[in-house]
């Protein structure tokens, strides 16, 4: 049985990641599933309402499920639905995340009376809207970097608060308590309504009061379609131009010239009348028609959009977290007990993690029609698929669970990133104008990512020979210089690509901007990436530093690393600034810290180490 151990976790790995796969069983008599995958334009993409529930609560509270007041645990689409047709009820829920206490006390809150006391529902900051108001448009005009925490919390909820207004008009109006009827006399009223408009323009006799409806009806659909910017409405004709897609407000005010109310905005107004008087019939009726007009018009839209659902229900990225875990557990007791039976166990479980990171960078490309590097948050995926990927080799090498430990290290920590920059909202964003170039993304953002995976990588594995050599008794001679050769070997690695990625960058910066060169924060960063490996190359050829000494320096690559990576975003200024992170700005100063302690650990004299006999300086 216990020679059996490796394939018995790969085949429990298999069996749970296969699981992950499944359609979730729908949690009521309601085709929620069905209705979150209806499409919708948003932020320049064509995304399943899915989508747009989960980045909307990501950036409201961290997390993708919402407690009813009854105790209940919605789902994403669950919620949506109720933000959408039901307001009054999701105003009751507890879905925005507040810590900073000088916010809560705007609006006379305690943390005691929030859900986890810190998340609080629309209904309880209703009373304090006014004087918040005025404290964000006071806050605003600062510069991101110079505001308070205080101003910063506010500008963040006000945010918050504009989306979930707008989510409430996207599809329909929320204080109608009927708008499927409204519609239906709206529609009936149509042709008179516009005869009496064109009579009054010509000067030709005409119904005041009819007049005097379609006016307050235009104005009513005209406030509605400045409420959003989600658009839900397809084109007509089939065009999967964003141009051609409306708002439901918009695409009411267009029936003045069309005298006919939009079939897509009635589908809507039925869902919305179902799910309020609790038909799940009728419910289920309407999206399965809707479905099938849209079907007939956009059938390679929805094949991306159910494809994006399904990868949302998947989550590959978390169960690769959890896989990642596992196996640095594995690895690091392999060094205490069964070392080839854990450390196969670990290697598998690895591989296993890699190949689900893989399909869900690949899915993810598919659906942006992008390089896998588009944005900070791609760009964390895919420095630690590179990483792992370079470990595995490393492991498949040395089979010492050495990779299998760096690889589970680096493996969660970078989705671990790359979790808490998905809080900002979707993150298939569309491109800024100057990155828009699928070849340079996929040359010189691909390259020089990869030579930033390559400098964690020798940084991590230089992390475990100073951790076991200091700490542990488990460093032998032997375990040193196999270490000293992956560190050598992938900081020549990890040298190559960052002078690649950083010259073709330069190319990329001369076509954009008409100069190679500009001494941009970024630019920089990536400059002294290459300086810094070809620095520890040279020290090592010249017999500057041996082993403690190569491994302190890769240490110091982590840091180097990490300023070009985020740091120079921090410093709000460059072509290549992406926005002030104030939470990553100390995350980021807590790493930096971490690493220059280790270096000093790794500089401590020989014989205080455990492991000190027969090691090389």
């Amino acid at each position: 049985m216990k020679k059996n151990l490796p394939f018995l976790v790969l085949l429990l790995g298999m069996v749970w990641l296969g699981s992950t796969l499944l359609s979730p069983r729908q949690p009521s008599a309601f085709a929620v599933d069905g209705f979150g995958r209806l499409p919708v334009l948003a932020n320049g993409r064509i995304k399943p309402l899915d989508t747009v529930a989960r980045s909307a609560l990501l950036q409201f509270q961290g997390r993708q499920n919402v407690i009813a007041p009854d105790g209940a645990k919605l789902t994403p689409v669950r919620w949506l639905l109720d933000v959408c047709f039901h307001a009054d009820q999701a105003d009751a829920y507890r879905t925005f995340e507040i810590v900073h206490p000088e916010v809560l006390a705007l609006f006379k809150l305690q943390p005691e009376e929030g859900n986890g006391k810190k998340r609080f529902s629309y209904q309880q900051l209703a009373g304090g809207i006014s004087e918040f108001v005025r404290q964000s448009e006071l806050a605003q005009p600062i510069e991101a970097q110079k505001r308070t925490s205080f101003q910063r919390a506010v500008v963040q909820l006000h945010l918050n608060l504009v989306r979930y207004h707008e989510l409430k008009h996207t599809l329909v109006l929320p204080d109608a308590e009927d708008f499927l009827g409204e519609l239906m006399r709206f529609q009936a009223a149509l042709p008179a309504g516009i005869s009496a408009v064109r009579a009054k323009q010509k000067g030709q006799p005409y119904s005041e009061e009819t007049f005097q409806a379609m006016i307050a009806m235009g104005q009513r659909y005209d406030r509605m379609s400045s409420s959003s910017q989600i658009l839900p409405v397809p084109p007509h004709l089939g065009s999967e131009d964003p141009t051609a897609w409306h708002t439901t407000g918009l695409a009411l005010l267009e029936s003045f010239e069309t005298s006919q109310v939009d079939s897509t905005v009635f589908a809507y107004a039925g869902l919305a009348h179902a799910w309020r008087h609790d038909q799940p019939g009728q419910f289920n009726q309407v999206v399965a028609l809707y479905r099938s007009e849209l079907e007939g018009r956009f059938p390679s839209l929805l094949q991306k959009t159910d494809a994006e659902v399904r990868f949302n229900n998947a989550e590959p990225f978390y169960t690769s977290m959890v896989l990642y875990v596992l196996a640095f557990i594995l690895a690091i007791l392999s060094w205490l007990r069964w070392p080839d039976l854990l450390s196969r166990s670990a290697f598998w479980l690895i591989a296993l993690a890699f190949l689900a990171t893989t399909v869900g960078i690949a899915t993810r490309m598919w659906l942006e029609g992008r390089p896998p590097v588009t944005n900070l948050y791609s760009s964390a995926l895919f420095v630690g698929w590179g990483a792992v990927g370079l470990c595995l080799v490393l492991e498949a090498m040395f089979k010492n669970a050495i990779g299998s430990v760096a690889a589970g290290l680096v493996g969660f920590a970078t989705l671990l990133i790359a979790h808490h920059l998905a809080l900002s909202g979707d993150t298939l964003e569309m491109m800024r104008a100057v990155l828009d170039s699928n070849f340079w993304l996929g040359t010189h953002v691909v390259v020089v990512t990869i030579g930033y995976s390559a400098t964690y990588l020798a940084g991590f594995l230089a992390l475990i020979y100073i951790l076991r050599g200091r700490f542990t008794s488990t460093l032998d001679q032997a375990t040193a210089d196999a270490l000293t050769r992956m560190v050598y070997g992938i900081v020549c690695f990890a040298t190559l690509f960052s002078l690649i990625g950083t010259v073709l960058g330069g190319i990329w910066a001369d076509q954009s901007w008409g100069r190679f060169w500009g001494w941009d924060p970024k630019e920089n960063g990536a400059l002294i990436i290459v300086l810094w490996n070809a620095l520890i190359l040279h020290a090592r050829w010249g017999g500057l530093v041996k082993q403690r000494g190569l491994m302190g320096l890769a240490v110091f690559g982590n840091i180097v690393t990490s300023w070009s990576w985020f740091g120079t975003n921090m410093l709000g200024v460059g072509l290549h600034s992406y926005g002030f992170m104030d939470a990553a700005f100390w995350w980021l100063t807590v790493f930096v810290i971490s690493q220059l302690v280790i270096i000093a650990v790794a500089n401590q004299p020989l014989n205080q180490w455990r492991s000190f006999s027969g090691l090389r300086q």
